[in-house]
C-alpha cells in the first residue's frame, strides 16, 4: 500500500510523528496528477530504477512543493539532489504549457491546456557539427515522418505524433510536437543539437555577423545564442563572449565544447567594465547585448528567480537603468555597425523604453533597422520606429515572451559604403527535401551527424 512505500522516508528524514507523514502524503494526493507529470518527464524512475513510484512522488513533492528536506532527508535527499535541476525544469516547463504562474495554478487547471499549453519543441540544428539534411534522415530512420518546411504557425500548431516539420521563418530550426523529450537523445548529447526557444534563435540570426568576424556577446551565459553565432561565423573570426557568473560560465564552457566552438573567449568580466578603446575589440563591428530582465516572458525562469513573473516597480527600475547603461556602453565601440538588443521580458520599461532612450542619447548615430517583416508579432508603438522591433509570445508566435531590437549605426552621406537600410532579411534556407537526394559525385557532403 501507499503508506506502506514510504516506510523508509519515515525514519530517514524529518517527518518524525504521525501527522507530519499523513498531512505530506495528503498533499503529495493533491497534487498526484502534477507529480506524475513532472516525474515522467523528468525520466525520473528510468534513472533509479530501484524507487517506487509512491515514493518518488512523495519526495518530489517535499522537494519542489514542500519544505524541501531541511533538516533531513538522509539518503533520499542525495538521491533527489542528483535530478533536482531537471526536476525543477520540467516543473516549470509544465507551467509554462498549462499557462500558469503558481503552483496552486496547477490544481486549478488540471489537465486542461493553458494558453502556452500546446508550444511546440524547437531543435536548432548546429550545422558545426551536421546539417539539416543528415539530422532529417536520421529521424526518419528512428520512425519520424518529415513533413518539410511549415507555410504557417497553424502547422507547427497541429503537429502530432512522431511528425515534425521545418520552421517557416527560420533556418536549421526544426519543430516537434509539444513535449517531445530530446534531452537524452543521441544528438543532442553529441552537440549536433540545440534545444533552443524560437524566438531565442532572432537574435543571432537578426545580428547576421560574415565568417571571419568579431563579435561581441555581451551578456553571454548560459550560451545558446553564443553557440548560433559561432555557427553563423561557421567557427572562423572571434566571439568575445561576457559574464559575471563563474558557475554559468563553466556550465556555457560545456555547452560550447559539446557544440564543437573553438571561436569564442570567454571571460568571467562586467561588461560595463570592458573599455571600447581596448585594441582587442578595435574589429568588432556586431554587438549581442542580451542582458539580465525580469524574465516577465518567460515563467520556467520563475523558480530560478522568485517573482519575475510579477517584477515590482522598484526591481523595474532597477533593471531598466542596468540595460540602458549596457545599451548606451555598447554603443560607444567605435567600429561597431549593427547590434542586436534582446529580453525574454514582456515589460515596456525593459524593451521599447529603454531602446528609445538610448537612441536619444546618440542622436544621428545609430537608428532602428527593419527587421523580418514577415514576423507577426511587432514592437509597442511608443516611439516613432518602434514598430521594426520585433516581440514574441505563445500566442502570437508559439514561443516563450521575447522583445528584439536591431541598431546599426547610420554611415556619413558621403560615405562611399552605404549602410543597408535594414538589418539583413533572413531568407530561409531551402528545405531539407522529404525523400534522401543522392549526392552526386565530388559533391561535398555534409558531416555525419552522429560520431
Amino acid at each position: 500500500n501507499r503508506q506502506g512505500s514510504i516506510k523508509g522516508l519515515v525514519y530517514s528524514s524529518n517527518f518524525q510523528n504521525v501527522k507530519q507523514l499523513y498531512a505530506l502524503v495528503c498533499e503529495t494526493q493533491r497534487y498526484s496528477a502534477v507529480l506524475d507529470a513532472v516525474i515522467a518527464s523528468a525520466g525520473l524512475l528510468r534513472a533509479e530504477k530501484k524507487l517506487r513510484p509512491h515514493l518518488a512522488k512523495v519526495l518530489v513533492y517535499e522537494l519542489l512543493l514542500g519544505k524541501g528536506f531541511r533538516g533531513g532527508g538522509g539518503r533520499w535527499k542525495a538521491l533527489l539532489g542528483r535530478h533536482q535541476a531537471r526536476l525543477k525544469a520540467e516543473l516549470a516547463r509544465l507551467k509554462v504549457h498549462r499557462g500558469v504562474s503558481r503552483n496552486e495554478d496547477l490544481l486549478e487547471v488540471g489537465s486542461r491546456p493553458g494558453p502556452v499549453s500546446q508550444l511546440p519543441r524547437f531543435v536548432r540544428v548546429n550545422t558545426l557539427k551536421t546539417c539539416s539534411d543528415d539530422v532529417v534522415d536520421y529521424f526518419k530512420r528512428q520512425g519520424f515522418s518529415y513533413q518539410g518546411r511549415a507555410s504557417s504557425l497553424d502547422d507547427l500548431r497541429a503537429l502530432k505524433g512522431k511528425h515534425f516539420l521545418l520552421d517557416p521563418l527560420m533556418p536549421e530550426l526544426l519543430v516537434f510536437p509539444a513535449q517531445t523529450d530530446l534531452h537524452e537523445h543521441p544528438l543532442y548529447r553529441a552537440g549536433h543539437l540545440i534545444l533552443q526557444d524560437r524566438a531565442s534563435c532572432l537574435p543571432a540570426m537578426l545580428l547576421n555577423p560574415p565568417p571571419g568576424s568579431h563579435v561581441i556577446d555581451a551578456c553571454a551565459a548560459p550560451g545558446n545564442k553564443t553557440s548560433h553565432l559561432a555557427a553563423l561565423l561557421k567557427n572562423q573570426g572571434k566571439i568575445f563572449a561576457f559574464d559575471l557568473d563563474a558557475k554559468r560560465l563553466a556550465s556555457m564552457a560545456t555547452l560550447l565544447a559539446r557544440a564543437g566552438i573553438s571561436c569564442c573567449e570567454l571571460a568571467e568580466e562586467d561588461f560595463l567594465a570592458v573599455s571600447p578603446s581596448d585594441p582587442r575589440y578595435r574589429e568588432v563591428h556586431y554587438i549581442l547585448l542580451d542582458p539580465s530582465c525580469s524574465g516577465s516572458g518567460m515563467p520556467s525562469r520563475q523558480l530560478e528567480e522568485p517573482g519575475a513573473g510579477t517584477p515590482s516597480p522598484a526591481r523595474l527600475h532597477a533593471l531598466a537603468g542596468f540595460q540602458q547603461r549596457a545599451l548606451c556602453h555598447a554603443l560607444t565601440f567605435p567600429s561597431l555597425k549593427r547590434l542586436v538588443y534582446s529580453t525574454c521580458s514582456l515589460c515596456q520599461e525593459e524593451n521599447e523604453d529603454v531602446v528609445r532612450d538610448a537612441l536619444q542619447q546618440n542622436p544621428g548615430a545609430f537608428r532602428l533597422a527593419p527587421a523580418l517583416p514577415a514576423w507577426p508579432h511587432r514592437g509597442l508603438s511608443t516611439f516613432p520606429g518602434a514598430k521594426h522591433c520585433l516581440r514574441a509570445s505563445p500566442e502570437t508566435t508559439l514561443s516563450g515572451g521575447f522583445f528584439i531590437a536591431v541598431i546599426e549605426r547610420v554611415e556619413a552621406p558621403s560615405s562611399a559604403s552605404q549602410a543597408k537600410a535594414s538589418a539583413p532579411e533572413c531568407t530561409p534556407s531551402p528545405a531539407p527535401k522529404r525523400k534522401k537526394r543522392q549526392q552526386k559525385a565530388g559533391a561535398g557532403a555534409c558531416t555525419p551527424p552522429c560520431t
